[in-house]
């Protein structure tokens, strides 16, 4: 089986998280040693071994009928009940960028800088109501690819390589995003049907994009997420400076993440950035073997990263809807660290 991801445990080294309790190579190896367990375990609720984790959900039943109970992508959330200050120390690579090096990865970044702006003159500081609509759309791309590689799979009649079960379980994660959200803002008719027209254009766009162009799919999916972990972390920052009550979590929150009980809205917050980081650095990888044309997971892939620049700053919106940075030295910009593939 193996044990991890060559080329995650090189990002995670590079971002520092390999001794902080919050290593990417050990979501990405659940990943990878779930496809190699697939082989051997075909059947079955979930299988582990070691370090590695199936990422099959846990099942009860009530009388034949089984119950399926979601897990989080990040294997940390299951091993206690963690703490605030235990969800503070963790480090997610806020601010980390991939450089847009070829033509995929430029048309990809294009594309979300141009989804960018109106969003964020949308929404302003209503980080909340973002929320609540983006995660409708961030659920789409791994339903989307986990279906299409899923046909695929059955029309070739061989093994996917372990990106249908990874996939899905991405877009299930964003799914409870949605949920959680939903407990602590009820959405108004308005913007139901927003959502509603949204995620029927980005759904037929996604599928199109990802039936001919999937390198460019996957990287757009890991420049969305880095945009992601960037307006979360300003919902902390709204929720540090008092623009956002700290309300108690939900209790679906709770369960989902194993929260302590008292834990409140700025837990729930980490606890979805450290998600959204996760779908970005995977995102990345994946887009990363479709370029380099080694796809299954089960084999190692091994390209190595480096800082190239950290002068730049992420842009963002004030509460009157102007653009502040990307280079200007304000209060609550967030700095960017680019890295790119080593030649």
């Amino acid at each position: 089986m193996l044990r991890g991801t060559p080329a995650i445990i090189t990002l995670s080294s590079r971002l520092g998280l390999q001794h902080t309790g919050f290593a990417i190579s050990r979501h990405l190896a659940s990943v990878s040693a779930a496809a190699a367990a697939h082989e051997r375990h075909p059947v079955g609720v979930g299988h582990q071994d070691g370090n590695s984790l199936s990422l099959k959900s846990e099942v009860t039943w009530l009388g034949d009928l089984p119950i399926v109970q979601p897990l989080p992508v990040r294997r940390e959330f299951r091993e206690h009940k963690l703490s605030s200050e235990e969800l503070e120390k963790w480090k997610v690579g806020v601010g980390y960028h991939r450089v847009a090096e070829t033509w995929s990865d430029k048309v990809a970044f294009a594309l979300v800088k141009m989804l960018r702006y109106p969003t964020d003159v949308f929404f302003r500081k209503k980080y909340i109501h973002r929320a609540v609509l983006l995660e409708t759309v961030a659920a789409v791309p791994g339903m989307v690819a986990g279906a299409l590689r899923h046909l695929t799979s059955l029309r070739r009649m061989r093994h996917d390589g372990g990106w249908i079960t990874h996939l899905l379980h991405e877009a299930e994660n964003e799914r409870m995003h949605l949920m959680t959200w939903t407990k602590i803002f009820n959405p108004r008719p308005w913007e139901r049907l927003l959502v509603l027209a949204v995620q029927g254009v980005f759904w037929n766009a996604y599928f199109v994009v990802y039936l001919l162009f999937p390198k460019v799919a996957h990287r757009f999916v890991g420049y969305l997420e880095e945009e992601a972990v960037v307006s979360y972390t300003h919902f902390l920052h709204s929720i540090d400076n008092g623009s956002i009550e700290n309300s108690p979590a939900p209790r679906i929150a709770i369960d989902y993440w194993n929260l302590k009980d008292d834990a409140k809205l700025r837990d729930v917050v980490l606890a979805v950035r450290a998600d959204e980081a996760a779908h970005r650095d995977v995102n990345h990888h994946l887009a990363d073997r479709l370029i380099h044309a080694r796809e299954d997971l089960r084999e190692p892939f091994q390209p190595d990263f480096e800082i190239v620049d950290t002068s730049a700053r992420y842009e963002k919106v004030d509460s009157q809807g102007k653009r502040v940075g990307p280079t200007a030295d304000n209060e609550g910009l967030i700095p960017r660290v680019d890295m790119k593939l080593k030649a």
